[in-house]
């Protein structure tokens, strides 16, 4: 006797709420970072400053995974250390910019509108300007380090994060429960702590690990410029702008920071859209 579709449907949710494989497979290669970030000592494989004159510029092999440097040191090892300070500029940025973009959007989105009108030009002012030109200037004005890359990626980054939280905020704030508790007579704060400011953070966890990718890429490409964090340490924007004058004899000083740049930018950005897409998916029902 075949059984009710009622009875086969739980089976078939629960099979479509898997994570697919891409998202799996960016899941560990997230993980593996942030081991690499919290305890590099048991990752890497030589010390990230013992320098080996009688093996500079080595090709990978099994002895040196991803070669040497300029000066024989381990650049596996000098990835592995740099993840921690890699990562920790591109949190930090996304949390300065999440920071700066919660203010600006909410008073944007649901402020009176002698406060709203000007905080929404000033956010389309800082929207023209592209993401790299602002963090330029602002860095350029700090002065070279990680903590001026972490809130000159985090002040170029948050006009975008502030429009997406002012839309959030303004379709929260004309929704029917919004109305209904209006009705009811409830403050305007009571409004706002209990319904508009927890439903308009919704998507902020997406927009945090989506955000991490990004800020990560933006503080590499500053410090590859050489406008970030000095050597000799191994931060990977670093990295690559020591390679950059043995490009064409040393391939590896350039692609392997690339690619871990990448890696952690996929990585955490599928990881992000997943999350989205669930929070979405949870909110339709």
């Amino acid at each position: 006797m075949t059984a009710p579709a009622t009875l086969r449907a739980p089976g078939r949710t629960a099979r479509r709420t898997r994570p697919p494989l891409t998202v799996v497979i960016c899941a560990g290669i997230t993980l593996f970072f942030v081991v690499a970030a919290l305890v590099p000592g048991v990752v890497a494989t030589h010390s990230p400053w013992h320098t080996d004159l009688d093996n500079v510029l080595d090709a990978p092999s099994l002895t040196h995974l991803l070669g040497t440097d300029n000066a024989g040191r381990d650049l596996f090892s000098r990835i592995v250390w740099g993840t921690r300070e890699s990562l920790s500029i591109g949190v930090g940025a996304i949390v300065v910019a999440l920071a700066i973009a919660l203010v600006l959007g909410f008073a944007a989105g649901i402020g009176p509108r002698p406060v709203a009108a000007p905080v929404d030009r000033v956010l389309e002012i800082l929207l023209a300007f592209p993401t790299l030109l602002l963090a330029l200037l602002l860095v350029t004005l700090l002065g070279p380090s990680a903590q001026s890359l972490v809130i000159a990626v985090g002040v170029g980054t948050a006009p975008g994060y502030a429009r997406l939280i002012r839309a959030q905020a303004l379709g929260v704030k004309n929704s029917g429960y919004v109305e209904s508790a209006r009705a009811m007579g409830h403050t305007r704060r009571t409004i706002f702590i209990q319904h508009i400011f927890p439903n308009a953070l919704r998507p902020l966890l997406a927009l945090f690990t989506l955000g991490i990718g990004q800020c990560v890429v933006w503080a590499s490409g500053l410090s590859f410029l050489g406008l970030g964090v000095a050597p000799p340490a191994a931060e990977w924007g670093v990295l690559l702008n020591e390679g950059k004058s043995e490009i064409l004899s040393a391939w590896w000083l350039e692609v392997f920071p690339g690619i871990a740049i990448v890696l952690v930018a996929l990585g955490v950005t599928q990881l992000g859209r997943y999350l989205q897409d669930r929070a979405e998916g949870s909110a339709a029902r």
